[in-house]
């Protein structure tokens, strides 16, 4: 894995970025955008990710860098939840649900193997 010159060209971070980009436009839609709670907590947990990659990023070092991708992962399980819990509410069909789920486990996978190799190698980025 090399050194990244922005937080834009993480991969984990452009997926993370498409992933909050369907879950608006899922959200907009018939009766989960009238789900005030779910919808800003579907949202706000998917932009959770992504900023936080950024966030940890920009702070400089590996290991900021690394605490800042715990907490993006750990948005990536709460999305995961929440999807769980618009499917259950029949705002998501099966199929939306099963590759929205698909993406943010890939996405988690992801952010696992970037804090593993930053905390392996000690390095900043």
């Amino acid at each position: 894995m090399s050194s990244f010159e922005r937080f834009e060209d993480i991969d984990a971070w452009k997926k993370a970025r498409e992933l909050t980009n369907e879950v608006y436009a899922l959200t907009r839609l018939d009766d989960f955008s009238r789900d005030y709670g779910l919808k800003d907590q579907i949202r706000r947990s998917s932009v959770s990710i992504m900023s936080n990659i950024a966030e940890g990023f920009e702070r400089g070092g590996a290991k900021e860098f690394s605490r800042f991708l715990t907490i993006a992962k750990g948005s990536a399980g709460e999305l995961r939840c929440q999807l769980y819990i618009a499917t259950d509410q029949g705002y998501l069909d099966m199929a939306q649900s099963g590759k929205l789920i698909s993406e943010v486990s890939e996405i988690s996978r992801m952010i696992a193997s970037l804090i593993r190799y930053l905390r392996s190698n000690k390095e900043s980025c």
